[in-house]
């Protein structure tokens, strides 16, 4: 083979490449079903969870569309289509089965850990909006996963419910929030790095600085994995009999090097933010919740504007944002040439598609690249009147890639949600997208099992009853079951109780 060295004479049974939440929680489930099969991580950083799995480089919250005001689209008529927010919301209480097994079983640290009790609320301002919001709150109120929701237009309660958005606020202007107290904040670094020490701890070898270079199918069916550290060491080259793709922004060029034909016409559009950070103790006491607002005209699901409450080793800390922007790496830590060398024959006609239908979004982003300080301040005082600038200061944040993908009638089509790419044989598989990404890695995972292990899985599906009670129903179709389940997995995860 060359210059190269061979990292394992046996071929692996699971290689996952990315040490971020989804090749964690692949891994996680992998061990559980099949013990006895080898697993080795391949990550091109010093450490786990460094990049989009970072709680710095992603808003951290647990998406269950209970304050995400994107997920329920108005229709013409003035009602909601509810079924995106039902769908994410089932998706995450799937995920909330899954770790509160694992921490029944001892198997994460307590769950204090990597999740806490925050309350999600959606905030707007404007007779217009408030209409709206009531209007969102009337179509979810009576649905089983969105049992708990509050609506006010009172001042003296939204103060009550977080005292940071009042102060300064005009008084005749109309306002409106929903809260839901059961939300919460997830810190997806440190899920992943406990997921990781499991995985270690029962055999799975992880590998750190190690880049993966090239993905080639052997004529004996193995996947020949060539990598090379990071410091430039001598390659090395392994065997395996499945290869999970869980590099974020670095799938989609891995994919293409696979050379399979399911990979062939996607492309990536890469996103960069920022946040407005402060961790003075005396403006944090005063915001304990998620508040989400109204997305700008012409701006992706992904920029919806909000002030979070984050959690990162136990100490509590608010974001405000995301300012989108542009840069062409697709990872934080990737290269300035990440764009154009991922163009291909396939996906060039979609990618040039994308950029004629969706002239919206690149004014938007130009014009937040020319924001000054000045602007991003003033877009968190729509939200926090009394904020002052020197109480905050700006972070970058991970890079998100779009996918885009084939369309007969348009040519290509921007999506805002993750994509599962899998060969026929289902050998080898990753995934595409961001949000709502992490928070649903877990029902993400399954999918992906039932589909490159169809025979396996049937054997494995008494198991994963046990570890994901609802899985393959749902929760939506039965209240009482909904209730029992979120409150079992509430109470596990130490988030059942009112804040």
């Amino acid at each position: 083979m060359s210059s190269a060295t061979v990292s394992a004479q046996q071929p692996l049974d699971v290689a996952l490449i990315g040490g971020g939440v989804m090749s964690a929680t692949l891994g996680a489930i992998i061990k559980q079903l099949q013990p006895d099969w080898s697993i080795e991580v391949f990550e091109a950083l010093s450490d786990v969870a460094l990049e989009s799995s970072n709680p710095w480089n992603n808003a951290g919250t647990g998406h269950a569309a209970l304050c995400e005001l994107n997920y329920t689209k108005e229709q013409p008529d003035g009602t909601f289509d509810i079924s995106s927010a039902v769908n994410v919301n089932e998706q995450f209480q799937v995920s909330r089965q899954f770790w509160s097994y694992l921490v029944e079983k001892g198997l994460l640290p307590e769950p204090q850990n990597f999740i806490n009790p925050v309350p999600h609320m959606s905030f707007v301002w404007g007779e217009e909006n408030v209409d709206y919001l009531r209007r969102r709150f009337e179509a979810l109120k009576d649905h089983p996963l969105f049992d708990g929701m509050e609506f006010s237009d009172d001042p003296a309660v939204i103060r009550s419910w977080t005292p940071l958005l009042l102060p300064g606020r005009a008084k005749s202007q109309p306002i409106a929030a929903t809260r839901v107290p059961s939300g919460t904040d997830v810190d997806f670094g440190a899920l992943t790095r406990n997921l990781f020490s499991y995985l270690t701890d029962n055999g799975a070898v992880l590998t750190t600085e190690r880049k993966v270079t090239g993905l080639k199918r052997q004529r004996d069916g193995l996947w020949r994995i060539t990598s090379r550290h990071t410091v430039g060491a001598t390659p090395a080259v392994a065997r395996a009999r499945f290869v999970f793709v869980g590099a974020g922004g670095g799938a989609l060029s891995l994919l293409q090097k696979s050379g399979i034909p399911e990979a062939k016409g996607f492309g990536g559009f890469p996103i960069s933010g920022q946040f407005l950070r402060t961790d003075d103790p005396a403006i944090v006491a005063r915001h304990q919740a998620k508040v989400y607002g109204k997305a700008s005209v012409g701006a992706p699901p992904m920029s919806v504007p909000h002030l979070d409450t984050r959690v990162v080793n136990g100490e509590a800390s608010l974001m405000f944002g995301p300012y989108a922007g542009f840069s062409p790496k697709f990872l934080k830590s990737g290269s300035w040439f990440d764009l154009p060398f991922s163009l291909r024959p396939s996906n060039i006609i979609p990618m040039l598609a994308v950029g004629k239908d969706n002239f919206d979004l690149v004014r938007y982003l130009v014009g937040e690249l020319l924001a000054s300080r000045t602007k991003k301040l003033e877009a968190l005082q729509a939200f926090m009147p009394e904020a002052k600038d020197a109480d905050w200061k700006l972070i970058t944040a991970g890079q998100r890639v779009q996918v885009i993908k084939k369309d007969a009638k348009k040519g290509g089509v921007l999506q805002f949600g993750t994509e599962v790419v899998a060969s026929a044989d289902g050998s080898i598989a990753g995934l595409l997208g961001a949000s709502p990404g992490a928070s649903t890695a877990v029902p993400i995972m399954l999918s992906l099992l039932e589909r490159c292990f169809p025979s396996e899985f049937e054997g494995w599906r008494p198991r994963v009853l046990e570890m994901v009670p609802s899985f393959g129903t749902k929760l939506s179709d039965d209240p009482q079951a909904a209730a029992e389940t979120m409150a079992a997995t509430g109470e596990r995860l130490a988030i059942s109780q009112k804040v």
